[in-house]
């Protein structure tokens, strides 16, 4: 297989290097046969395999007719699709996509070999789009903020973690504990990556509006808040001591800030004139206590679950020609 490894020069990779290009789809029986096509033309050899999810438009029949080799879901979900795909299918690169015709397949070469030129584990295909129809200004603000919430979190140099179009090593996909069911399963691919520190690089893709007809699954407001009640649990399974001691910080906080007219009205006259905020002082401060304690003993847990999805990423080869 011959793959562009920058815009002029040509690498040669091994033949038995086997892609697999991954769609996952619900209801996209307008678009998938001319996105297999083109991922047919951009990656010639490669595998692909469209999951569908329980759609009721003949998505599945489309693909089938296109050439891909297609597969189901019944769990509803595209996080639950990714699971199942990471899982079945067996490949030493693995492009994952939409299945909505909205992704620059043309890219598809050079996202591969930038992948194996680093090699990388992880290249992401940051969005960038001309037409304002191809991406509503609610998901661009949304991005914009989880995008910089995790930034900030785990250290993250994403400008796209949302993009549904990137390209994994085999050794990224096989340790990666998939737990998400919706579309926050981009947010855990990238907290995935930066929990193990696999080396990662991004290019910027073209991004278009959907066809006429085709009609996008997202929900600004609910995905969006599901992505962000992903990232707190992420923080509390991940950083655990730093989370909790947050917690923990707040109680004392609190604790000491109801105590201390107490202790000062005991002093002055010997008595405790407000027992009930005494004893939730005391409660509060308690509870900071053990909230540490916690943290610390859940960082010594994360520590185990990091060195075992480590494990599980070095038992594989890394991405390369």
């Amino acid at each position: 297989m011959f793959l562009p490894a920058t815009g002029h020069a040509i690498q040669r990779c091994p033949a038995s290097l086997a892609i697999a290009v991954l769609i996952p789809c619900h209801n996209e029986a307008l678009t998938i046969a001319a996105v297999v096509r083109s991922f047919q033309e951009s990656l010639p050899g490669a595998a692909i395999y469209v999951y569908d999810n329980n759609s009721s438009d003949g998505t599945a029949e489309a693909a089938r007719q296109a050439g891909a080799v297609v597969r189901s879901e019944r769990r509803q979900g595209k996080g639950y699709v990714v699971r199942r795909m990471f899982s079945d299918v067996e490949a030493d690169i693995y492009l994952l996509v939409d299945g909505d015709a909205t992704y620059e397949a043309q890219a598809a070469p050079k996202l591969v070999a930038e992948l194996l030129a680093g090699p990388y584990d992880k290249v992401n295909g940051a969005r960038v789009h001309h037409r304002r129809d191809a991406y509503r200004r609610g998901h661009v603000l949304g991005n914009k903020v989880l995008t910089g919430l995790v930034s900030r979190i785990f250290g993250a140099h994403s400008r796209d973690m949302l993009s549904g179009y990137k390209v994994l090593s085999r050794r990224f996909v096989k340790s990666f504990p998939a737990t998400s069911n919706g579309f926050e399963i981009e947010t855990e691919l990238l907290v995935h990556a930066l929990d193990l520190d696999v080396p990662m690089s991004e290019i910027e893709t073209l991004y278009t509006e959907r066809p006429a007809g085709s009609e996008s699954k997202l929900s600004t407001f609910k995905d969006g808040f599901r992505i962000f009640g992903l990232i707190l649990h992420l923080v509390r399974d991940l950083l655990p001591l730093q989370f909790f001691t947050l917690i923990g910080a707040l109680f004392v906080l609190s604790s000491i800030g109801l105590g201390i007219p107490v202790i000062v009205a005991f002093i002055e006259t010997g008595w405790v004139m407000r027992l009930p905020t005494a004893v939730l002082s005391v409660g509060l401060m308690i509870a900071g206590l053990l909230a540490f304690v916690t943290g610390l003993i859940l960082d010594s847990v994360a520590r185990g679950r990091r060195e075992t999805k480590l494990i599980a990423y070095l038992g594989h080869p890394a991405a390369g020609c």
